[in-house]
């Protein structure tokens, strides 16, 4: 992560370079989610903070009705007329072309522009790149086309963008935390409702680390959507068997048993991941209002062995990095982050074995693959702005 001073300017520099013109420039965190695992889009809760790791949108409107994009991670450029029918590409510039059209849908006079795209947060790396990119474009061009939505209004406009041109059926919570978040804060969100509450992190004496794998995931490729199909073919099963439930937010814990005699394999074992996952989110928010870290990490821990046994959507690499943190002193819990098939891991620890721990997975988890994984703390953000540029 480069320091913020210096970021703009830079980000500044490579637009001027590559457009000739000055831009503005806009900027958004992505998301490290604490507890709280495909239970999104079930209406359930969730509990992520967005991280100091952002993506940056350079953007200066054009007086045409093209939409002109250079990638400086990828080193591709990419363009598309307003004016054109829509069609999905499955490449990266969906994302662009879906947020400016998810907008346009909402009555915000799209403009032609020119947009310079860069980001410190990694692909694929369960750390939300794709809501972050979506929420830095959405303010882009929103203000570029005097729009008035609120970060709240721009969060859903991404979660559309991802949902109908990108092909990826997620919930909003990668979007609400990239909108909203707060500097030393997660959030508490209701995916129900989408109300979102901010609850404070005790985190004088402990410290978030995120343990990067490097195996690399794509949502629309993988077993994510998968995932989603089999909880609404359990929720089907569940109305025809007469349980009025609208959704698997409404199951309570003590049906689980119950449904054994409705569900087949493996659907029972997705509503079971949903149903206790939900319990232990709503728990690990009073333990972090009552300063019970102990409770917190144990809920962590039961979260990534139901991610792993009921859900099914770790990898090996992902456990063996949970599995060698948990043992390490000073760790108080662990857990898969992210929609799983590869990403990161998260780690709650005591400030004081940061550095043991940083060690330790280091070692550990070259010695099994081959390979360091990306380590860094995980720094609790505000969410979705438009970055001054005077003196650029």
């Amino acid at each position: 992560m480069t320091d913020r001073a210096t970021r703009v300017p830079a980000v500044v520099a490579g637009f001027r370079e590559r457009f000739g013109t000055a831009p503005r420039v806009f900027s958004a965190p992505g998301r490290v989610n604490l507890i709280g695992e495909h239970t999104d889009y079930n209406d359930g809760f969730v509990l992520p903070m967005a991280i100091a790791e952002r993506t940056y949108v350079a953007a200066a409107p054009r007086s045409d009705d093209t939409v002109r994009v250079y990638s400086r991670e990828l080193k591709k450029d990419r363009s598309f007329k307003l004016s054109d029918a829509w069609a999905r590409r499955g490449k990266w510039l969906d994302y662009i072309e879906g947020v400016a059209r998810a907008l346009a849908a909402r009555g915000v006079n799209v403009r032609g522009a020119d947009v310079y795209v860069t980001s410190e947060v990694p692909l694929g790396a369960g750390l939300s790149s794709s809501a972050a990119l979506e929420l830095a474009l959405g303010l882009a061009f929103n203000t570029l086309g005097g729009g008035d939505l609120t970060p709240r209004d721009l969060a859903l406009v991404g979660r559309a963008a991802e949902n109908e041109f990108v092909g990826v059926r997620s919930g909003a919570m990668d979007q609400l935390a990239s909108a909203l978040g707060r500097e030393g804060h997660a959030l508490f969100i209701d995916c129900r409702s989408l109300e979102v509450t901010p609850v404070r992190l005790p985190l004088d004496d402990v410290r978030f680390v995120i343990c990067d794998t490097g195996v690399r995931h794509s949502h629309a490729s993988n077993g994510y959507n998968e995932r989603r199909d089999e909880c609404q073919r359990a929720l089907a099963l569940l109305q025809r068997a007469g349980r009025a439930v609208q959704s698997l937010r409404e199951v309570g814990v003590e049906e689980l048993d119950a449904l054994q005699r409705i569900l087949p394999e493996p659907l029972v074992r997705r509503v079971r991941h949903v149903v206790r996952e939900n319990a232990r989110t709503s728990a690990a928010v009073d333990a972090l209002k009552r300063g019970h870290l102990a409770a917190f990490g144990r809920l962590m821990n039961g979260s990534h062995a139901s991610l792993r046994d009921d859900y099914e959507v770790s990898a090996p690499e992902l456990d063996f990095a949970v599995a060698l943190a948990q043992r390490e002193p000073g760790v108080i819990g662990a857990r898969m982050t992210g929609g799983g098939f590869g990403g990161s891991a998260v780690v709650l620890v005591d400030g004081a074995d940061v550095e043991n721990l940083f060690e330790s997975l280091a070692r550990g988890f070259t010695e099994k693959f081959g390979r360091a994984p990306g380590l860094r703390l995980a720094m609790a953000s505000d969410g979705v702005r438009e970055e001054p540029t005077a003196g650029a």
